[in-house]
């Protein structure tokens, strides 16, 4: 049996990576998740969604507000003829006698304009419009204590992962010892013509295969390390020590965790729940076309046209009233159109609802099962072990070959992998469960960006 294919399959898809000028860093499990929802790129691009819909909401505010503006101008002129539509006491003598009165020297222009416009009813458009936005804003925040609560979640499954290689490269280094002391025994024995040739060629493969294994394991923690280190934003290089921690109580309670505490503590669920009622809000807002809209305008004007006319003090106060007739006939198409983006969100948060459920069921069923492996595997390792000893006993006396030998070394071998990696299982599934309720980021005290 060769030693090479004893690791999991999870582990052998890598690709093979260097860690040069290592930086060995003791990392426990919490302080790694701390690191990585605060300054991970994910973790900041969610909260700078946040920021964004929060700026949105404001912004939208703002249309509450009345419009308040100030305009003006000055014109240089070159020298226009003008002459008067109206006319005044001076215009009706000069006719009287005969004569005619000349045309003033106009060079420039001054105007100056001030408005008030504010908004009275718009059919709850205004309103609707904030509600909507404060709804898409809050979709944001959940969603950002999701992209938080999965980003937990997968340094969770690589702290699991680099522990397993890391167990892996520590095991197999202790097996290679016995398979090259193995082959020093054979060597002087098969010299002294009491050990077949072949026998001893098998002992030097095992060997060469536990080796193959070894470089394999040390692979894979290279490129285990290298995506973790990634994801915390640490110096390349940096070597993660793991702490063992986490994975030595093989025989942890299962925590309590029901279906309707996932659906009402799940982010994912709550955010589209918020995107609903935002879709809600959109569809009042579309019906907002059915009415007019009123507003209260004022204004200011003042205006002088050298030598010709001057206007001061002209204030205007009134109401303006606006009504689009067709949308009579346009409103209803989107008002329709709102209703059923509405309908799909309520769809949404029923699928996810349903899903939150298998998710939680499955997640409590894997935990239970990792239990259930690590009793058999912790067996299966004393079990090997204790036939490991007796076939070499048997060995010694000559009443097993070497194949026999050589079979219950890597199955001793194999079930210690299988033990370590069953703790490690075991951590990683109750987190899962965790994450499935939505209870995962709650477990640990961590410091987020707000």
């Amino acid at each position: 049996m060769k030693i090479k294919y004893l690791l999991p399959g999870s582990l052998l898809f890598l690709s093979l990576s260097t860690l040069q000028a290592q930086d060995k860093k003791p990392l426990s499990l919490d302080e790694a998740i701390s690191i990585a929802v605060s300054q991970s790129t994910e973790s900041t691009l969610a909260d700078t969604r946040v920021t964004t819909s929060k700026y949105d909401v404001d912004n939208v505010k703002n249309n509450a507000y009345p419009d308040f503006k100030i305009s003006g101008q000055y014109l240089r002129l070159t020298n226009p003829t003008v002459n008067y539509k109206l006319a005044t006491n001076n215009e009706d003598a000069a006719e009287d006698d005969g004569t005619t009165t000349a045309s003033p020297k106009v060079n420039q222009i001054m105007f100056g304009q001030a408005s008030l416009n504010m908004p009275i009813f718009a059919g709850g458009r205004l309103k609707n419009n904030i509600a909507a936005s404060q709804n898409i804003y809050q979709a944001q925040t959940f969603a950002a204590a999701n992209t938080k609560q999965q980003i937990a979640m997968q340094t969770i499954i690589l702290y699991a992962n680099l522990y397993k290689a890391q167990q892996s490269v520590g095991l197999i280094q202790e097996n290679l010892k016995s398979a090259n002391q193995r082959v020093t025994d054979f060597t002087a024995m098969e010299e002294n013509g009491l050990l077949a040739r072949n026998d001893f060629l098998k002992a030097q493969l095992q060997a060469s295969n536990i080796q193959l294994s070894l470089d394999d394991a040390k692979k894979n923690v290279a490129v285990i390390n290298y995506q973790l280190v990634t994801l915390l934003k640490l110096p390349e290089g940096t070597q993660i020590q793991v702490s063992d921690a986490y994975f030595k109580n093989s025989g942890g309670v299962t925590p309590s965790v029901t279906a309707d505490e996932a659906l009402s503590q799940r982010s994912d669920l709550e955010a589209l729940r918020w995107q609903q009622k935002a879709t809600e809000a959109n569809v009042k807002i579309a019906k907002a076309d059915y009415y007019p809209s009123l507003s209260f305008t004022a204004g200011y004007v003042a205006l002088d046209i050298q030598n010709a006319l001057s206007v001061y003090n002209a204030v205007n106060v009134g109401v303006g009233l606006s009504y689009d007739i067709s949308g009579i006939f346009k409103t209803g198409k989107k008002v329709k159109a709102a209703e059923s983006r509405a309908e799909e969100a309520r769809k949404e948060v029923e699928i996810k609802s349903d899903r939150v459920k298998v998710e939680v069921q499955e997640a409590l069923e894997n935990y239970n099962l990792s239990l259930k492996q690590n009793k058999v595997y912790t067996e299966a390792v004393e079990q090997a072990g204790e036939n490991y000893r007796i076939v070499k006993d048997k060995y010694d006396n000559g009443l097993v070959d070497t194949n026999d030998l050589l079979e219950a070394d890597v199955e001793q071998l194999q079930a210690q992998l299988n033990e370590a990696f069953s703790k490690a299982d075991i951590t990683q599934r109750f987190y899962e469960l965790l994450n499935a309720s939505g209870k995962l980021t709650n477990s640990f005290n961590l410091t987020q960006n707000k």
